[in-house]
């Protein structure tokens, strides 16, 4: 069991933990992700690490409040256990210096793209962030994003903060004013799919991290499984990040509705 040390509300629905797990803490990579359990009949929910702090023997998970599980673990407190964390699962993020890398985060999908961020700039990367939300109460972690980033765009749906618009412009106003040798995005399905597809007109290589349906988290059950390039890969093993412009975005939303 690991033990709730800090917990922090970032809006009515996203909850910030900081939980006991030294071990993780001292091996996890940038895009290396954790599988969660509250219960013993708890439904297992893949959550990718925020950051860690290997000192303090702790890693911070950024959750959102969406069905029944994720609602349970969000109304713990600190002094609460979890009763499973596994990992750190996945493939660490590709680090080296690309060159200028556009990292575009879309609502929760910033705490798991904070990491990348960070480790794409201590590589000597040019960083340019982009953060979008609906409104300006959803935009989360900017501090830290501003910490580790040459350049923080942020966009928000109703123009409450930042410029208005969705993600796709704030990433198109870069690409045209100077060239991006790689993007990284990481939010809802349909948000990936929009900025793929914008990258691929340019010819700009992307990164997709993927955060599907998982059971096991080992590749033995297949409920991750997408379609990378045709061939069908399972996300906790052979992910999370996948070539963005191979994924099947589509057969990938169908999929996550099969709980809906």
């Amino acid at each position: 069991m690991n033990k709730i040390v800090a917990k922090q509300n970032f809006s009515d629905n996203v909850v910030c933990f900081e939980i006991e797990a030294p071990l993780i803490a001292k091996s996890r990579k940038a895009g290396h992700f954790v599988i969660v359990r509250v219960g013993e009949k708890g439904e297992r929910i893949p959550y990718t690490i925020a950051s860690a702090n290997p000192k303090k023997g702790t890693i911070t998970l950024v959750i959102q409040r969406i069905g029944k599980s994720s609602k349970k673990i969000s109304n713990l407190n600190v002094g609460d256990y979890v009763t499973d964390l596994v990992g750190p699962l996945g493939k660490a993020t590709h680090i080296e210096n690309f060159g200028t890398v556009v990292c575009a985060g879309g609502g929760v999908g910033v705490a798991p793209m904070l990491p990348i961020i960070e480790a794409m700039k201590n590589a000597g990367n040019r960083v340019i962030s982009v953060l979008a939300a609906r409104t300006k109460e959803l935009i989360i972690l900017e501090e830290q994003v501003r910490k580790h980033s040459d350049e923080v765009i942020i966009m928000t749906d109703d123009g409450s903060y930042g410029e208005k618009g969705l993600i796709t412009a704030g990433v198109e106003k870069i690409i045209q004013r100077e060239k991006v040798d790689l993007c990284v995005t990481i939010g809802p399905a349909v948000m990936m799919k929009f900025v793929s597809q914008l990258t691929k007109k340019y010819n700009i290589p992307t990164i997709a991290s993927l955060n599907t349906i998982m059971v096991d988290g080992t590749g033995m059950c297949g409920a991750c499984r997408v379609t990378v390039g045709g061939k069908t890969k399972f996300v906790c093993v052979d992910g999370p990040e996948f070539d963005a412009h191979q994924v099947d975005f589509d057969e990938m939303m169908l999929r996550l509705r099969a709980y809906d």
